[in-house]
């Protein structure tokens, strides 16, 4: 294996990511950022379709794949699988996305791969599930959304289902299975057993419906859309002001009194219609308007600021542009270079948790399809006779 600092937390383990598109790969990202060896595992060039990230060039590609290996296997040859069971024997971790009756057919399920290494972690991710009636279905991030219940929640009231403008259900259901994969880790430690972890798009959206779904599951209330107001805390929302709008979070009678005596609107304390919480929700779309009145005094930087000395939660809405020109995100360091041969310095998110002794980093950029064939191989035990028979045959 090569080199990797002791500091990365995860540099001890090795992965094998045979996913596609963006759930799986985010998975075996957030491994990579925290120094595990992920062994991406692709088709030869001349079997690959479309490339749904963009191409390896891409922005998408280069944030999605960072910090990984990349081998090129034909699994439809018996030398391409037999190169990738050698690989599992060596692995911690297995990701794949496949069908299941695709992996069966190949020999590299779960049951079939445990038998060579029962210390392997095996995650699985999928669009519904590896049971059930819709098992066989495609799943896609915005197929999720819907049926997760996301879409019906989102939007402005009356306006009808709208998607998050973020593959949500990739990005969930990865963090989803590595957060599976990294306690099924933990907990190889105690019974020298590896186990199969699987997650799938439709149960991280039902997951993230968090209190909306409790509000169904315990009260009976259907949740409908609430726009840029926050369901149940009033007033939390967008607000218009002179140049502008800004968010803030004044819900509870404490905020809500600071709210009102920052603004100058006391008045609406001793409101009947605004004096208490149920009062508020009841008669939110005239509480706005006079808040709206006040805020159109003074510019967004100027009520942040304000308010934000008041103790006020407030903040501006930013584009993606001045979300990284921003002093804080600047700060946090949530942008940073990574060098590809080809493109020159890249700049990609950084890692959104710190670790003080042991950080996840970006350390190395994207990887070329097949970059490292000759690295990994060798490592394997293939000379280089094997691998140039294996490139012959069109195995790699």
């Amino acid at each position: 294996m090569p080199h990797i600092p002791a500091s990365q937390a995860l540099a001890r383990f090795r992965v094998v990511d045979m996913t596609q598109v963006r759930a799986g790969p985010t998975a075996a990202r957030q491994l990579a950022d925290w120094g595990a060896d992920v062994i991406q595992v692709q088709m030869p060039e001349h079997m690959r379709g479309d490339d749904t990230l963009g191409g390896q060039e891409g922005s998408d590609y280069q944030y999605t794949h960072r910090n990984k290996r990349s081998i090129t296997l034909n699994l439809k040859q018996p030398a391409g699988i037999e190169a990738l069971k050698k690989l599992v024997a060596t692995a911690d971790v297995l990701l794949e996305n496949f069908r299941p009756d695709v992996k069966t057919r190949l020999g590299i399920d779960y049951e079939t791969l445990s038998k060579i290494n029962p210390r392997l972690v095996y995650g699985s991710i999928s669009g519904f599930g590896q049971d059930g009636p819709y098992r066989d279905r495609p799943g896609y991030d915005q197929i999720a959304q819907g049926m997760g219940g996301l879409m019906s929640i989102t939007g402005l009231p009356g306006q009808g289902p709208v998607r998050v403008g973020i593959p949500v259900a990739d990005l969930t259901a990865g963090i989803f299975l590595a957060q599976g994969i990294l306690v099924a880790l933990l907990e190889r430690e105690r019974s020298g057993r590896g186990q199969w972890v699987h997650t799938s798009l439709l149960q991280a959206m039902v997951t993230m419906l968090d209190f909306q779904a409790s509000r169904w599951l315990i009260g009976q209330e259907i949740p409908p859309q609430a726009g840029n107001d926050h369901p149940t805390a009033i007033p939390t929302g967008v607000f218009k002001t002179a140049d502008g709008h800004l968010n803030i979070a004044a819900s509870g009678q404490h905020m809500f009194r600071r709210l009102c005596e920052t603004l100058g609107t006391e008045p609406l304390l001793e409101d009947p219609r605004f004096r208490s919480a149920p009062e508020r929700s009841k008669n939110r779309q005239a509480l706005a308007v006079e808040l709206e009145k006040a805020f159109a005094r003074r510019t967004t930087q100027e009520w942040v600021e304000l308010l934000n000395t008041k103790g006020v939660p407030s903040g501006p809405i930013l584009d993606v542009k001045q979300v990284y020109e921003n002093e804080q995100i600047r700060h946090l360091k949530m942008a940073v270079p990574v060098k590809h041969p080809a493109l020159g310095e890249l700049f990609v998110q950084a890692p959104p948790v710190t670790l003080s002794r042991t950080p996840g980093g970006v350390r190395t950029p994207a990887p070329d399809t097949g970059e490292h064939n000759d690295q990994i191989l060798a490592e394997l035990g293939y000379s280089p006779a094997d691998i140039a028979s294996l490139r012959n045959d069109k195995v790699i």
